[in-house]
């Protein structure tokens, strides 16, 4: 059986939520596949991405994800005679193939916030906006799919309520990146006394509701919050003006060794975005062993379940309370627990297997 996995997806610069996917899991299938009779082939667009998977990996070239040629990839596809092709976007043309196809949409977010990535040139950034205008469009691509997967059991749930596609809906895991791994040798999670830094991993986009970590800073004191990510200067401006003498370090961009580096000095993650994807740091910060405190919607208890506690995102009090709970060890080591327990049912691996077991299935039919 032949499989042709869509690696177009995975960046050579820097992993977004995305490529990081579709990097992590096609490692995990090849290696996955080595048991079974699949062949696995990568489709690559940039011959700077073949490093970037598994050694030895049988790659295929061709255009990129965002070419005009793209709605016709089937025409070139079909010259090589795949049995299943599994892309982990739904970008990819379906129109005259002669193959299974598996779609994948990691969720329903950009309906409800249609700024599109900034990186994308802009006659796709237009298409973009305008797709999100209506499910018709997505109903039509998914629809021309055998097979759609997704991320979560929430999102899953979202297809279902808004009708999204007549096809059906498997779930095949995010899962996080072993973020300790990146910790100098000897280096560990410090997680006695109280949890001195609130670490935030994520963009500064209004629904991302960053105000209300900065607004709970000044009645939390001796404490720090470290906001991480890429930060334009007029945001910068706009967050330290709401709590001028509170303890706030902007990073503007940190190494996945400077991330887990944060989460590892007496941290405790923190998000109060009112809506989300998927929460991949959440589920970082699990995996490593440090507690959380996040928004209560339910995205997030599927992915940290009891290894987080959980606020209303508009009371900048409820959020300094719950952190100050965390000083309590036993508090501290139950959620730390709770949470390790819950995240190790995500792993690359078992997605993988999720995955080629819904090909094996596509390929008999």
């Amino acid at each position: 059986m032949r499989l042709f996995f869509d690696a177009r997806y995975i960046r050579t610069d820097f992993h977004d939520g995305i490529s990081r996917y579709s990097a992590e899991l096609a490692a995990a299938v090849a290696a996955e596949a080595a048991g079974d009779v699949v062949e696995v082939t990568f489709l690559v667009w940039d011959d700077a991405q073949i490093p970037l998977l598994p050694d030895g990996a049988a790659t295929l070239k061709i255009h990129g994800p965002t070419s005009w040629r793209e709605p016709v990839t089937p025409l070139i596809l079909n010259r090589h005679r795949p049995d299943v092709v599994f892309s982990p976007m739904q970008t990819i043309g379906a129109i005259g193939r002669r193959y299974r196809l598996i779609l994948t949409l990691h969720d329903t977010i950009y309906y409800r916030h249609r700024t599109p990535p900034r990186d994308l040139p802009w006659p796709v950034r237009v298409g973009w906006r305008l797709f999100h205008l209506s499910y018709v469009p997505q109903r039509i691509t998914l629809n021309s799919a055998d097979l759609v997967v997704t991320v979560s059991e929430t999102s899953k749930q979202q297809f279902a309520d808004v009708r999204l596609t007549k096809r059906p809906v498997i779930v095949v895991h995010n899962a996080p990146q072993r973020l300790d791994q990146q910790l100098p040798d000897g280096v560990t999670v410090t997680g006695d006394g109280p949890a001195r830094n609130l670490v935030y991993m994520g963009s500064f986009m209004p629904y991302k509701n960053v105000e209300t970590l900065v607004r709970a800073m000044p009645l939390l004191p001796g404490r720090t919050l470290h906001l991480l990510s890429r930060i334009s200067p007029q945001r910068r401006h706009e967050l330290a003006a709401l709590a001028p003498d509170a303890d706030i370090v902007f990073h503007d961009g940190v190494t996945d060794a400077a991330y887990a580096a944060a989460l590892a000095d007496h941290a405790v993650l923190v998000s109060t975005s009112r809506d989300e994807g998927y929460g991949l740091p959440l589920a970082e910060a699990l995996e490593m062993g440090v507690p959380a405190v996040v928004t209560d919607m339910p995205i997030f208890r599927e992915v940290a379940g009891g290894g987080a506690l959980y606020v209303d995102p508009d009371d900048p009090f409820a959020v300094a309370s719950t952190v100050r709970s965390l000083d309590d060890p036993k508090v501290r080591a139950r959620v730390v627990d709770a949470g390790a327990a819950h995240i190790a049912q995500f792993t690359w691996p078992r997605s993988a297997r999720t995955l080629l077991d819904a090909v094996a299935s596509l390929a008999r039919r």
